[in-house]
Order: structure tokens, then C-alpha cells, then sequence
């Protein structure tokens, strides 16, 4: 038998049963991607007046090895227009943006065992309408799962940090160290309902601010579900006329990898 036959024929005996695996496990087995994929929302009212809002978010987790990379993008814009009747009895058309917010996230994790892990993390907020306009920090911590079990899981990060802010009340910048946390919960209600909560705590000499994302998802097939969410923010240190908390409420379609 010659080498080219020789070496043919075990590959033609493993063909079948390299094909005869389902593709959905091999996919499982071998992409190193997972996380919710993308959400998106969109409302739009009119008649007398109008008003569009729409958001996103973008999450993706890529594991290699030891290393697990996570990133998180979101954004939320919202417009509003109306008729203004004028002193001279004319109409003229208004149109006002009341919502203008970006956010980005990353971090990664290096795991020290199967719910242990050292982080590093950073994050940039841009919000028009916010006393801090513009908000970056890092931070380093360590992190591990406090409780779990088949359906319940919560795990938390925390360490040390610093964060630069800019303030539209006095055009300020400034620099300072912060402590930084972040806890995860997660229960199954039911195979294809999830409940999801996420607060994340900067606290510093000047400020502290805390988010807190509440979702409920159901899942509709394998990829795709929709979820029902609620977001609280909070900054200690804001202007007169700015209030301390904002809450956003959004109904959207989810992506999921698997």
C-alpha cells in the first residue's frame, strides 16, 4: 500500500463519525463566545406631539484558557417634538432631546479556581444630562461566588479603584481613588425564565455612584427572548436643580449566544 493510501484511509474512516455529531454540540464545545448578545428597544408616540426613544446594549464574554474578557456597551437616546404657538399666533415646531447616555465597560478576569477570580476593570459613562457629563474609571479587585446552586448564584466583586469625572456644575475635573463593587445575582425561575440583578457601587471622597439593572427574561427559542427591565442610578453629589436618582424602564428584544 502506498503512503498516500495509507494515510487516506484513516481519514475517510473518521469523516462519518466527525459528521454524525450534532452541529449545535459542536459549536457549544468549541466557541469560546458566550454572554446575552444584543438587546434593542424602540418606542415612538405621535399626534399632537412625538416622541422616539430608543436603546442597546451589547454584551459579549470570550473565554481562553484561564482568562475570561467580558464587554459591555449600552446606549439611550430619546427626542421629543411638540407645536409651540408664538405670541403673533404662529406655530413653530420644537424639538428637544431628553435623553442622550453612553456607556462602555471592560474587564478581564484571571479564574484562581472554579468561582475565584482576580479583575481588572474599566469603564466610561457619557451623559448630557447629568451633573457629571463624563465619567471614567479602573479598578482591581477579587472576586468570588457567595451562594449558589442549580438555580441561584450570586457573586460579587470588590477592591480598590480610581475614577476621573468632569462636572458641568463648575467645569471642573477631577481625579481620586474610589472603592469599587460589583454583585451579580441570578435565579431560574423556571427553564426558560430568568431573574437577573446587577449593582455596581464607586464610592469616593466626592461622590458615590451606584446602579442597579433589574431584568426579568423568558426565553422564546434557543437565541432569542425578551426582557423586561428596570434601572435605577444614583449620584450622591449632584447640582441644585439636578435630582439624585434617575430610573430608566425598557421592554426588549434579546439576542443570546449559547
Amino acid at each position: 500500500m502506498s503512503l498516500r493510501v495509507s494515510l487516506l484511509v484513516p481519514l475517510l474512516l473518521a469523516a462519518p463519525a466527525a459528521f454524525a455529531q450534532d452541529p449545535a454540540e459542536l459549536a457549544a464545545m468549541t466557541s469560546p463566545w458566550s454572554g446575552s448578545g444584543g438587546e434593542l428597544g424602540f418606542a415612538s408616540a405621535r399626534g399632537n406631539s412625538t416622541t422616539e426613544s430608543a436603546n442597546g446594549r451589547l454584551r459579549l464574554r470570550y473565554t481562553d484558557d484561564d482568562w475570561v474578557h467580558s464587554m459591555d456597551l449600552f446606549g439611550l437616546r430619546s427626542r421629543s417634538e411638540s407645536i409651540q404657538t408664538n405670541d403673533d399666533g404662529t406655530e413653530t415646531k420644537v424639538s428637544n432631546t431628553t435623553a442622550n447616555r453612553y456607556t462602555g465597560s471592560a474587564g478581564s478576569a484571571l479564574q484562581l479556581g472554579e468561582h475565584r477570580q482576580i479583575t481588572a476593570t474599566v469603564r466610561y459613562e457619557r451623559d448630557d444630562f447629568a451633573t457629571y457629563d463624563r465619567q471614567s474609571s479602573f479598578g482591581l479587585g477579587y472576586g468570588t461566588r457567595l451562594w449558589g446552586n442549580d438555580r441561584f448564584s450570586l457573586d460579587a466583586q470588590v477592591g480598590p479603584g480610581v475614577r476621573r469625572t468632569h462636572s458641568t456644575e463648575d467645569d471642573q475635573t477631577r481625579t481620586g481613588l474610589i472603592g469599587r463593587g460589583f454583585f451579580d445575582i441570578k435565579y431560574s425561575l423556571t427553564p426558560n425564565t430568568d431573574l437577573v440583578n446587577t449593582l455596581l457601587v464607586e464610592s469616593g471622597s466626592y461622590n458615590t455612584f451606584a446602579q442597579n439593572d433589574f431584568g426579568v427574561s423568558v426565553s422564546m427559542n434557543e437565541h432569542l427572548a425578551l426582557k423586561a427591565a428596570w434601572q435605577a442610578r444614583h449620584n450622591s453629589d449632584v447640582a441644585e436643580d439636578k435630582q439624585k436618582t434617575d430610573t430608566l424602564t425598557t421592554m426588549n428584544v434579546v439576542y443570546k449566544f449559547k
